[in-house]
């Protein structure tokens, strides 16, 4: 008897497999003869009791121990057809609480028991058929054979052969090569309903199912022509009283001593319930037994049928819908209220496209798809997406409880010839985000160039680790000018991804997408130390010079605990005094900070690093809480400074940004706080900055960001102010 390893884990339990193999070793005996001892049954099938636990629980799941199992079934000689409903339904209903109660409650875990039961069956069902053609092979043999003996010893093959023909527990039916029945037996008879008497009336082809009439007649014909010998199909008969029958059809040609066809032997086996129970397993394996709706497996089935049948012309489009904050209702009212929310949604989905040939499928959560193939073009999928909007958007009434959901649906509509099954999904998948994003109840439309630009920004952002290591970003230095005496007394360093295949790229493409990754912390320490470095070599170049370099510091970065010790390795390394660096951070950064970043501001501070305000004026600033941080410089947000025209295009306009610009830099100079001006364009901005007391500038008007080595040649001709 085979050894099989039992499964290792907590999932499995081996005194609930012992019982469960001994319960199915008692049914097994119960239900008819059995060759082994009592004994000997139990370990058989305490050997498959463990092998099916084993392929529940593989990493990679396949059905292939159920089919073993059942094909093991048969081998075994337990044939009762009550072995293997027992078999299915034990395996449906007790199996996952008793030998692994730990996986009881798992969706995924009882996915994989409906396709182990289909598996078991299918197993069975190709074994016991395996056996029956050998029988039927056996059978019809005997019968050449008793032709044969005919012309021998008539009488004694005469009796032997009719033995073998009434007493054959499966139909055996003779015909000739018109079709005409010629014999059958009493089970060939009793399957059908019909009397032998009247079958030896009837032709074999008004037996045939409509259905499947044109290709049997094709087979038939192509068996008497001579073209086969032997057939195998499973078909459908209609018995006399107009009910189905589901049969295994096996048929052999007997030929003349020259070889010319002489008559058909059919032998028939009933496997009504059996093909019954397939189509149950298969309904299960194919819908998702929460909602009733086609599942993930068929509708890609569908799809892909879709794909391949389609004309040339034919378009399909897709609906992918998600329910807004499912979790949040899963997470505080628990999710049994949550499944029967997912009932009621799946039904309404159903309704709202009912009579339109509409696909509604459940992909798993709260994911539902629906296929529209109507070939209408993109205003069908949103006519269908709205439709379907308002029918999740209605109240929704489960128990005691009200609740109000909304749903975000991606729409992709397109001909069929032009994308496949995969990419259409993957584009829904990438438009529902969009929806999602764009403030949710709502629907969004597949644009090929934003999926483009995605995927660009997606590209750009697994890219950046690497970057990083290879060394691929550079710094350049805008400078920041005295607007008393034009004399250049800081520097902010820009960072600049220098790209192998898109060449230079401005932070403005690749900062957002460092927040978001978290990289920007790493990114902003190298920043820091290649400033630092960078400022060093210019103060050693130009000792008579004070030049400060100004860092920026992501708000990210702010709240990071190893900040303080960041900065401070980056001085002590590279030898920069601490006063002639300075760090710049967002007013909303600034004003939200707390508890330890608030701490590691002051931390900075007594370093003697300088703290400057960036975009200051933009946000909502606490006076009274920015008097009490250690700030030294604000600087201007670039929107005051460019309403400071000389075009005389709105003077109003301009009057106001320069009384706002006046108040800012007299408010900054009663907190005791230098003042910068960003985006300074033209001299005459200047100008009116100097009158109204700012105490530097930055912007193209006093020189664009340049790489260090062009700062170094400016400090050279003494343009800093010492």
């Amino acid at each position: 008897m085979p050894a099989v390893p039992e499964p290792s884990g907590d999932d499995f339990s081996r005194s609930g497999a012992q019982a469960y193999a001994a319960e199915w070793a008692r049914v097994v005996r119960r239900l008819g003869f059995v060759p082994l001892s009592a004994a000997e049954t139990e370990r058989l099938l305490l050997v498959h009791t463990v092998r099916l636990a084993q392929g529940l629980l593989a990493g990679t799941f396949s059905a292939e121990p159920g089919e073993d199992v059942g094909r093991a079934l048969v081998e075994a000689h337990l044939t009762e057809p009550g072995v293997l409903d027992w078999s299915v339904r034990a395996l449906g209903e007790r199996f996952l609480p008793e030998v692994l109660p730990a996986r009881a409650a798992s969706p995924v875990a009882r996915e994989r028991v409906a396709a182990l039961q289909g598996a078991l069956s299918a197993g069975f069902a190709r074994a016991l058929r395996g056996r029956t053609f050998s029988q039927q092979e056996r059978i019809a043999r005997s019968a050449w054979q008793a032709r044969d003996a005919v012309e021998q010893a008539l009488r004694d093959s005469e009796a032997r052969f009719r033995a073998v023909f009434i007493g054959a527990a499966i139909g055996i039916g003779i015909a000739g090569i018109d079709g005409t029945i010629l014999d059958v037996n009493q089970s060939f008879a009793d399957m059908l309903g019909y009397t032998m008497e009247e079958l030896r009336e009837i032709n074999v082809a008004s037996l045939f199912h409509p259905d499947d009439a044109a290709g049997m007649w094709e087979l038939y014909q192509e068996l008497i022509e001579g073209k086969h010998d032997r057939a195998r199909v499973e078909k459908r008969y209609y018995r006399k009283d107009g009910s189905i029958v589901w049969t295994d059809l096996a048929v052999s040609l007997i030929r003349y001593d020259d070889g010319r066809p002489r008559f058909t032997v059919a032998m028939i086996e009933d496997i009504t319930e059996r093909y019954e129970l397939q189509q149950r397993l298969r309904f299960q394996a194919l819908h998702d037994p929460l909602t009733g709706l086609p599942n993930r497996t068929l509708f890609f089935e569908t799809l892909g049928h879709v794909f391949e049948t389609a004309r040339p012309e034919q378009r399909v489009g897709i609906c992918f819908l998600d329910l807004d904050g499912f979790k949040a209702i899963n997470d505080s009212l628990g999710h049994d209220l949550g499944d029967r929310l997912l009932i009621v949604i799946g039904r309404r989905l159903a309704d709202c496209v009912a009579g339109r040939g509409h696909l509604v499928a459940r992909m798993g959560g709260d994911e539902f798809v629906i296929l529209v193939d109507s070939g209408d073009g993109i205003d069908d999928a949103v006519e269908v997406a709205e439709l379907a909007l308002a029918a999740v958007s209605a109240p929704v009434h489960v128990g005691d409880q009200q609740l109000a959901v909304s749903a975000s649906i991606g729409i992709v509509e397109c001909p069929a010839a032009e994308t496949s099954a995969s990419e259409l999904m993957k584009a829904a998948d990438t438009t529902l985000y969009w929806a999602k994003a764009e403030g949710r109840g709502r629907w969004a439309v597949y644009d090929p160039e934003r999926s483009a630009a995605d995927i660009a920004r997606s590209a750009l952002a697994a890219g950046l680790p690497a970057a990083l290591d290879r060394g691929e970003f550079v710094l350049h230095y805008q400078p920041i000018v005295s607007l008393l005496d034009g004399a250049m007394v800081a520097v902010e360093a820009l960072v600049r991804w220098q790209h192998p295949e898109l060449g230079l790229i401005g932070p403005d493409r690749f900062i957002g997408l460092a927040e978001e990754t978290g990289l920007i912390v790493r990114l902003g320490a190298w920043v820091l130390r290649q400033a630092c470095r960078d400022a060093e070599s210019w103060r050693r170049a130009c000792p008579d010079t004070r030049l400060v370099v100004s860092v920026n510091l992501a708000a990210r970065q702010a709240d990071d605990p190893a900040i303080v010790e960041t900065v401070a390795e980056g001085l002590r390394t590279t030898g920069l005094p601490a006063d002639l660096l300075q760090l710049e951070l967002t007013e909303s950064a600034v004003m939200g900070t707390a508890g330890e970043p608030l701490r590691a501001l002051h931390q900075l501070a007594d370093l003697g690093v300088r703290l400057a305000i960036d975009d200051f004026g933009t946000g909502y600033s606490n006076l009274a809480y920015l008097r009490r941080l250690p700030i030294h410089c604000v600087k201007l947000a670039g929107p005051f400074v460019e309403g400071i025209r000389a075009d005389g295009v709105d003077a109003a306009a301009d009057h106001r940004d320069e009384r706002i610009v006046d108040a800012l830099v007299r408010l900054a100079h009663a907190l005791e706080l230098w003042v910068t001006a960003e985006a300074v364009e033209t001299g005459v901005q200047a100008e009116r900055l100097r009158a109204l007391r700012c105490d530097t500038g930055q912007g193209r008007w006093f020189g664009p960001p340049v790489p260090a080595d062009q700062i170094r040649g400016r400090l050279a001709k003494g343009e800093a102010a010492a």
